[in-house]
């Protein structure tokens, strides 16, 4: 055994180290939580190594996800230095590590710093979450299923709320209607529910879409048939191409006579649908002309019309025609486009819709919730939640120092020495078991990931 002194570019007083030989050359011992604190000042060149890779060890992978702090897949000496440095800052007594216990006493954790008192009462909430409340030790058992730590809260510090967090039946509806307007998000509890960004947005929607509901009921000119609008505009849609078809091909005729013939159809187009059975011939009678054409011809809404349209144009005469010219038998092109101006208005109204994404809710139930104070109830909830984001998010710090606490030392002794190895009390993490072969057994065996 012997004895040096490492010296480095911090404040701190030079570490004296101790060392002993085993392979044929001098290994320093880590025997106090002192020389864990103080590795920062051992020499790389005195390490027994450099690096370890994240997969492949006989160990707990996820500790060492958690050291690999640049996600490469590999440890490094500066990343075994920054987890040993902030276990030893964040526990009373360093020399807890040497212990590799799987449990972690909350009286070890060191509540002098704002992080060390944000991890204290994680470490409680997780206990208390799991039905552990006054539980003196936490373990990796208890940190591992955030599912379940959080399961048993409505408030865990995500910004998210699920319709429970409200007590109030009326406002557990609100909520409902958000999620069913704009969608839910999943928080930590595995619970569907709402952001701030969400409920901000779903309110301003209500009162977007209800003010242009009063824009469109406000203004006769917008709707002229009132209430029967968008049912006029729709029966009018139905049939709005076939319409501009018709008359189109009266103005050719117009043009031009000859063309009557080809406008109207050939005959054999004729004899070819009435060679099978008519009723189930829709498709093709429908498509041929609403009327027959003829120059300057009114379009007939009732009688002489095309079949597979006869439904439709009659419900356009009902909704729309009859409403606003009376009774008609036919329209002429000058009323055709008349009535589509009159219901300009009203379209360059539905283009300009605001706050489409409640629409599904009605107006009335608009108008009710925008009216109600869910807004501020909601507002005050996620405020609640957002009040423990610190305590919550420690959850994941909780889960490293129960890790460091129980691994940390077991690695130290397989990265900065190879005392286990040496010692043979137990087997190196790099080995991975007993080969046996040709009735010998080999104990100094690798884990191979890639063969070749």
């Amino acid at each position: 055994m012997g004895e040096t002194i490492a010296t480095g570019n911090n404040h701190r007083s030079p570490h004296h180290w101790k060392f002993f030989r085993a392979g044929g050359f001098d290994q320093v011992r880590l025997e106090t939580g002192k020389e864990l604190a103080s590795l920062d000042q051992l020499d790389q060149k005195l390490w027994l190594a450099l690096s370890c890779p994240v997969k492949g060890l006989e160990f707990d992978q996820k500790t060492l996800e958690l050291i690999d702090t640049d996600g490469d897949g590999r440890i490094r000496v500066p990343e075994i230095i920054a987890a040993v440095s902030w276990a030893t800052s964040l526990l009373k007594n360093s020399d807890d590590l040497l212990k590799s216990s799987a449990e972690l006493p909350l009286a070890a954790i060191n509540e002098s710093s704002p992080e060390g008192i944000n991890l204290l009462n994680s470490a409680r909430h997780i206990l208390a979450s799991l039905g552990k409340e006054g539980a003196p030790a936490i373990t990796v058992t208890d940190t591992t299923d955030t599912a379940a730590i959080f399961s048993q809260t409505n408030f865990n510090g995500d910004g998210i709320i699920p319709p429970d967090a409200a007590d109030d039946q009326e406002l557990r509806l609100v909520i409902e209607a958000i999620m069913e307007c704009l969608g839910e998000e999943i928080d930590r509890s595995g619970k569907p529910g709402i952001s701030q960004e969400k409920a901000d947005q779903f309110f301003a929607d209500l009162d977007a879409y209800a003010a242009w509901q009063q824009e469109g009921k406000a203004a006769k000119s917008i709707c002229p048939l009132g209430e029967d609008t968008a049912a006029a505009l729709a029966a009018l849609d139905d049939v709005c191409v076939k319409v501009e078809d018709y008359f189109a091909r009266c103005r050719l005729a117009a043009f031009d006579s000859r063309a009557l013939t080809a406008l109207n159809g050939q005959e054999t187009e004729y004899i070819a649908i009435a060679e099978n059975d008519l009723s189930a011939q829709v498709a093709e009678v429908a498509g041929f002309p609403l009327a027959m054409i003829a120059a300057g011809r009114p379009l007939p809404l009732r009688k002489g019309v095309n079949p597979a349209w006869a439904t439709r144009l009659d419900n356009f005469a009902t909704a729309v025609v009859t409403p606003l010219l009376g009774d008609r038998q036919d329209l002429t092109e000058t009323e055709w486009q008349g009535i589509q101006n009159t219901f300009s208005p009203y379209r360059e109204w539905l283009a300009r819709k605001a706050g489409a994404a409640v629409e599904i809710l009605g107006i009335d139930r608009v108008r009710e919730i925008a009216a109600g104070k869910a807004k501020k109830a909601i507002d005050e909830l996620l405020e609640k939640d957002r009040a423990l984001e610190t305590e919550f998010n420690a959850i994941a710090s909780v889960d490293r120092l129960v890790r460091y606490h129980r691994d940390l030392y077991v690695l130290l002794k397989n990265f900065v020495s190879f005392s286990d190895f040496y010692t043979r009390k137990d087997k190196a993490l790099f080995q991975a078991g007993t080969l046996y072969l040709d009735g010998r057994s080999c104990d100094l065996c690798v884990r191979v990931t890639d063969m070749d």
